[in-house]
């Protein structure tokens, strides 16, 4: 995996990559972090060794700020605006991330906005820190909206109405807000949350990576008509059903307790000693 980047950090932990963003001072996106996180994106996506990626910052003031104003007010605005034929690059970047056959987790420890906000909104999970992280959507102060997927996946994240009150008000929404809305999954005391993102990637890194990544696809097929997310859910579960991991770790199951009161009473730690015995 290559490390070639300015802006971004690339470990990588067996099946798990944990990308640190470094954009002094804010972690602006701008057009060359933007473009580093592009070219990440397919990287990522094309590597069939990995199974999840965490975002962090090195700045735990702040994760992702949005997209450089300065920048935005060079583009040209000559003649009337024309409807796209194809989706814009950040929506293309926010989708890779989204759709991708890894599980995507924001490790969001500060302040987070406009189009850092849309992007994290198409990671599968986000964390973040008890009175201190925030997100705030700017867009509609400066007479714009939010352009990169955020009119769409946030009103799917964290409904309707909280949707429209996050991007109308261009107010700060804070952490506890944040979890209790849907946008952040839980939230840490600041020495907390790297211990519980490491250990819940490592985890899920542990188990048949083909059941991670079906699954994954799966839960996106809920935003399909219910009837066809459930025809796609039967498929996705009949090939899964034929896999040697699938069949080992069924088995695996119940040698160590499974269906027994005893097992089922400790199903946590079952679930860990599969990830153990996983033979990928």
């Amino acid at each position: 995996m290559t490390t070639d980047f300015k802006f971004l950090t690339v470990a990588r932990d067996g099946r798990v990559a944990t990308v640190t963003i470094d954009n002094p001072p804010v972690n602006l996106i701008t057009t060359a972090l933007l473009a580093e996180l592009d070219d990440l994106s397919v990287m990522l996506k094309q590597d069939s060794d990995l199974t999840v990626v965490v975002m962090r910052s090195a700045d735990p003031d702040f994760f992702l700020s949005h997209f450089d104003v300065s920048a935005i007010l060079e583009r040209s605005t000559a003649g009337i605006a024309q409807r796209d034929a194809q989706i814009k690059p950040m929506h293309s970047l926010c989708e890779r991330f989204r759709t991708m056959n890894k599980i995507v987790i924001g490790q969001i420890e500060g302040r987070i906005g406009g189009g850092g906000s849309e992007l994290a909104a198409n990671f599968d999970m986000r964390f973040g820190v008890r009175g201190k992280t925030c997100i705030n959507q700017m867009e509609v102060p400066l007479g714009i909206m939010p352009g990169g997927t955020g009119t769409q996946r946030l009103p799917r994240l964290i409904g309707h109405g909280r949707a429209m009150e996050l991007i109308l008000s261009g107010d700060d929404m804070d952490a506890e807000t944040a979890e209790r809305w849907g946008y952040l999954n839980r939230i840490f005391a600041p020495e907390a949350i790297t211990p519980y993102v490491t250990n819940l990637a490592r985890r899920i890194a542990s188990f048949p990576p083909t059941a991670v990544r079906v699954a994954k696809e799966s839960v996106n097929n809920s935003e399909k008509p219910w009837l066809e997310g459930l025809l796609e859910e039967a498929y996705l579960f009949e090939g899964l059903l034929r896999t040697e991991a699938a069949q080992h770790n069924m088995q695996r199951f119940l040698e160590i307790g499974g269906q027994t009161r005893e097992g089922e009473n400790r199903m946590n730690e079952l679930c860990a000693a599969l990830g153990l015995s996983n033979i990928s």
